[in-house]
């Protein structure tokens, strides 16, 4: 690269300063996608199940996901890719589409009121009360039941688990795509043992491939075409559709939990790369959470679920990134992937699914944080993980979560240890209840 590039690249992303390099942060920023470019494939195969039309979906995956990657790259100079949420895809779909019956417009309704409540609480300085008022118990136990959720999603997804009356769920049948899904399962997790960048991915283009030889899928007439437009979808949210009583529980849900999420991994990231003060604060934190809410405006708007911070992009600060340029060749590659939208669009629902195991994992092992020998941590915290599968909600859980906590310590006499700000939220919880 040309050493004027290299140059101007350096003073504009502080990369000598932070120790790092251009090369170092085009590898980190490769790395990164390559761990998360799942996304386009697995965030499609789920939303389209709402009835929105799958090609509109990729192109609008793709173009969110480097937008938001763009924004925390240029506002806060930060090694992050953001991209539509697992899990509050799923929650979008199955939650709040085919568990409550209402529209995929909505539904994105409620996905832009959630971001428009984030930002106002973000301006107003209410999110940092938030923030320190939510017990750590339970934003452990949201994301290890979040994990549950979308593992035992993906197992029906594949339809390993299927509905049975007397039992609720049963063992499948072991059907050709049962058998390639599992296959493609059993890949992904070794491939994932050994550390294999793009383990993910490579699982799904795989288990793709051999439904295309036994004939389950069509073969693509071109592997490269303009992508799909993103009218079917763009513009279509009803927010006005999404201002009912009874979802302001899953306004209230999207919107925690991005904020927990983002705020851990954020907080996690700034510390792993030094860019945490004397005092314990993180640097440009504001401006990192400013983009995720932004990027979750511009999303909801364009036809997608939740954006929020990708924790694969753990993998790229492992491969050496510091900086925005890292965020930047992540978002650029991205952008080039929407050229490839026909291998995208013949990805079967069952090559997707075995992701949703995968990342249900990776997000189930949280659980080891929790003190499961203190009943007033372990109750509330298991709880909140197993209502999340099994009512089909992570609101739902979530709710009860907050409400057995604060109950717990008052009949404890510990009242005094509930903040106010986790009675107002005990209290919108107990409304959700009984709203749903």
């Amino acid at each position: 690269m040309d050493n004027t590039l290299n140059s101007k690249l350096d003073r504009f992303f502080n990369i000598s300063q932070r120790g790092s390099s251009v090369r170092q942060e085009i590898i980190g920023g490769l790395t990164t996608f390559l761990t998360m470019s799942y996304i386009i494939f697995v965030n499609p195969s789920i939303l389209s199940l709402t009835g929105m039309d799958k090609g509109a979906l990729i192109t609008v995956t793709c173009l969110v996901s480097a937008l938001g990657t763009f924004l925390i790259a240029l506002m806060a100079n930060m090694p992050i890719a953001l991209a539509p949420g697992m899990g509050l895809n799923a929650f979008f779909t199955f939650t709040l589409v085919m568990g409550q019956g209402i529209s995929w417009e909505s539904a994105l309704g409620v996905v832009f009121l959630s971001g428009l409540v984030f930002m106002a609480l973000s301006l107003s300085g209410i999110r940092q009360k938030i923030a320190q008022a939510i017990p750590p118990s339970l934003i452990i136990s949201s994301t290890a039941g979040i994990g549950l959720f979308i593992t035992f999603i993906g197992l029906k997804s594949m339809n390993i688990i299927v509905a049975n009356e007397a039992t609720l769920v049963a063992l499948g049948d072991f059907t050709l795509p049962v058998i390639l899904s599992l296959l493609g399962l059993i890949l992904m997790i070794i491939l994932e043992v050994k550390q294999v960048k793009g383990g993910i991915l490579i699982g799904i283009l795989v288990t793709t491939i051999m439904s295309m030889i036994f004939g389950l899928v069509e073969i693509p007439t071109s592997l490269i075409s303009m992508p799909p437009s993103i009218e079917p979808i763009a513009f279509k949210l009803d927010i006005f559709g999404a201002l009912k009583w009874s979802l302001i529980g899953a306004i209230f849900s999207f919107m925690f939990i991005d904020m927990f999420d983002s705020l851990a991994f954020l907080l996690a990231c700034s510390k792993q790369i030094g860019l945490e003060t004397k005092d314990g604060e993180v640097q440009n934190l504001g401006k990192m959470l400013y983009a995720d809410v932004s990027a979750t405006l511009v999303g909801a708007t364009l036809g997608t679920s939740t954006v929020t911070t990708f924790g694969e992009s753990a993998t790229g600060i492992a491969a050496g990134a510091r900086t925005g340029l890292a965020s930047v060749i992540t978002g650029l590659l991205f952008i080039v992937a929407l050229l490839f939208t026909p291998i995208v669009a013949i990805v079967p629902i069952f090559a997707a699914a075995p992701a949703l195991v995968i990342v249900g994992v990776f997000m189930f092992k949280v659980i080891t944080q929790l003190d499961f020998s203190n009943m007033k941590i372990a109750f509330p915290s298991f709880v909140t993980i197993i209502l999340m599968p099994l009512t089909y909600s992570i609101s739902i859980g979530l709710s009860f979560g907050f409400i057995i906590y604060i109950l717990i310590h008052v009949l404890s006499k510990e009242y005094y240890k509930v903040p106010f700000t986790l009675w107002v939220i005990g209290l919108l919880s107990f409304i959700n209840l009984i709203l749903i």
